[in-house]
């Protein structure tokens, strides 16, 4: 039978359970304000019964404390991730593309592309009634000089954004490192407290902190299990994994880490010098920051640095392709204006990249790409079997990226210089100067090595033809069609937004300009001047469109961009608030509640009081005054 005194045993086990509820609440309410806190809770459950030697044959033996654990819905915390990585994404490319809207804009407190370009054809007009006054031709010249300007400082901003975005990439993948480091450690450390019966509560709440600031820079998962024996038997602790773009960076107490890798070759014609990849440490593959299912702040920022619109070169592997050459037909570019792959650089097949250190495109008689030929490096030459295994298959310059970054901007405005300066100049070098003499290349190209291009290795001349100039010793041109460009050959694919340039000599000498084909008309002849100025309204020049219109093209891809942008971002900040909500309903702190707790469990812990009251008097009856006359 139960002892005599076991009321007492009881009410002590009553009075130790409450007084650690309470405690728990008071835990709860010092933490009300505390970032991350998970709301923790005290489970009670009933003592094993005693089996009695009497009719009801078990007594209950009082109360314990099974566990205080925290009230976390992991429904919640996925959902909650999720969210916040795709808030991240679009808040970290609003950010960016808002800078790009603005170094478009052409406003009262912004002179743009409009105005520049408007103003120079404005001078043509003047040089049609004074085409022989050198003070009209001097402001005309130094008016297209503006234009020029206006496009190399706008490269060299976007340029200089490339390189900020890319700093950001190399501290933002330091950031995953250190947060995956820290998972691991405190894993190690929830293990040591949990095996041994215990819930490390506190340090589960810094490990959900580090998760949700890591959601925000990725795509996040987590996997937690038991570790169990070999008969299956749990052990306490658990082995909790974390994933990011589906790939590990932390499984248990081992983490892996991201490392930045500085390019040594350019992937596209105007990129920024030593771009950073991203490679896994352990195994030197690449970090798949490109994956169509990640989200975050770091596909953000490749996005700006690297997005090209899906319109990087991709080609099908021909069957004249050679161990040393790649032969690609069926390119995704056939305007050798728009290409945008360096002289030098690398192509992906089959999952591996090859490096190439020069190219040739053959033009059909439309001047389109027919074919490409890349010159391997001998470290990338094929095998026979990587040869045979490559025919038919696509090759391509870069990773696609199905958005419009600084990639992007940097080729469409190459590409409307190139074709814009190409008809300009073919118009030009039909012409002759106020002395008489064949009027050069008005736009050039300079380096800042100082090299000099005047795009007589290949361009379409004022019929439309693909060729060569050659001048002669009496300063007459020789023209010689042109089927194939190499990328050493002085062709308009040399002209860049960064290095475009009005010729030095139109610069000192306004006399050096043609506005006719025959100077012996006169200095006022002007039939070249008309020519030029229908380039303002060519609907050939750039998409379809007229050439003044080039801003308002471009102006209105990324409005629309920023539009859509700011769209997703709002509506996947609201979903983010609207699941920490729900979470929070769960896990968080509320006053009231606990202001209801500590008087509920107050009144319990004053009846286990006044039960062992009542038994300590019914003992001293039985002691003290049980048989006594």
């Amino acid at each position: 039978m139960a002892s005599t005194f076991f009321g007492l045993n009881i009410g002590s086990s009553a009075l130790g359970s409450f007084q650690a509820a309470v405690n728990t609440t008071a835990n709860n309410i010092a933490n009300l304000k505390t970032t991350g806190y998970c709301r923790q809770t005290a489970n009670l459950q009933s003592t094993a019964a005693l089996r009695v030697a009497a009719r009801y044959g078990s007594m209950g033996t009082g109360v314990q404390v099974v566990s205080i654990k925290q009230e976390r819905d992991l429904y919640y915390d996925s959902k909650y991730w999720e969210a916040n990585s795709s808030k991240g994404l679009y808040e970290q490319k609003l950010y960016y593309l808002n800078q790009i809207e603005d170094y478009f804009k052409d406003d009262t407190t912004q002179k743009g592309f409009t105005t520049i370009f408007n103003k120079m054809f404005n001078g043509l007009d003047t040089l049609k009634t004074k085409a022989g006054d050198e003070t009209v031709r001097n402001q005309f010249i130094n008016q297209s000089q503006q234009l020029c300007t206006y496009f190399n400082a706008l490269s060299t901003s976007l340029t200089e954004m490339q390189e900020d975005v890319n700093e950001e990439i190399k501290s933002t993948t330091e950031n995953i490192n250190a947060i995956g480091q820290k998972i691991a450690t405190l894993n190690r450390e929830i293990n040591n407290i949990e095996i041994r019966g215990a819930y490390a509560n506190e340090l589960r709440d810094q490990r959900a902190n580090l998760l949700d600031e890591l959601s925000k820079i990725v795509d996040v998962q987590t996997v937690e299990t038991e570790i169990q024996n070999k008969n299956g038997e749990n052990l306490g602790g658990t082995n909790f994994k974390v994933l990011i773009n589906d790939q590990t960076l932390v499984d248990g107490d081992d983490y892996r880490t991201i490392t930045y890798v500085a390019r040594d070759q350019a992937v596209n014609k105007t990129d920024a010098n030593g771009l950073y990849d991203l490679v896994w440490a352990d195994t030197g593959m690449s970090f798949a920051q490109a994956n169509s299912n990640s989200s975050g702040s770091l596909k953000a920022l490749f996005e700006i640095r690297d997005g090209n619109n899906n319109d990087n070169l991709k080609g099908t592997v021909a069957d004249t392709s050679t161990n040393n050459k790649l032969v690609l037909k069926n390119t995704s570019v056939q305007n050798l204006n728009a290409l945008n792959v360096p002289e030098s650089g690398q192509l992906t097949l089959n999952g591996k990249k090859y490096s190439y250190n020069g190219w040739s495109a053959t033009l059909d008689a439309d001047g389109k790409i027919t074919e490409m030929e890349f010159n391997l490096t001998a470290e990338s030459e094929l095998t026979d079997d990587q040869l045979a295994n490559a025919i038919g298959n696509t090759a391509s310059d870069g990773v696609s990226y199905d958005s419009k970054g600084i990639v992007y901007y940097q080729q469409q405005m190459n590409e409307f210089l190139r074709n814009f300066a190409e008809m300009f100049n073919s118009i030009e070098k039909d012409g002759q100067t106020l002395d008489g003499e064949p009027m050069g290349t008005f736009f050039q190209g300079e380096t800042t090595t100082g090299t000099l291009y005047n795009f007589n290795g290949a361009y379409v001349d004022s019929e439309g033809k693909y060729v060569s100039a050659t001048t002669n010793a009496d300063g007459s041109i020789t023209k010689n069609p042109v089927t194939k460009v190499t990328s050493d050959m002085d062709s308009y694919y040399k002209l860049t937004t960064a290095n475009i340039r009005v010729n030095n000599k139109s610069l000192t000498d306004p006399k050096y300009f043609a506005t006719t084909t025959d100077i012996t008309k006169g200095t006022d002849a002007y039939d070249l001047v008309e020519k030029l100025k229908s380039l303002q309204s060519d609907v050939t020049m750039f998409r379809g469109d007229k050439a003044s219109s080039f801003l308002e093209t471009l102006l209105s891809d990324v409005t629309v961009d920023v539009d859509k942008t700011k769209t997703f971002y709002n509506n996947y900040n609201n979903l983010a608030s609207s699941v920490d909500t729900h979470r929070t309903s769960i896990s968080g702190v509320d006053e009231d509640e606990e202001a209801m707790n500590l008087i509920k469990f107050q009144n319990a812990y004053n009846l286990a009081a006044k039960t062992i009251s009542v038994m300590a008097e019914m003992y001293d009856k039985l002691i003290n005054e049980t048989g006594v006359v």
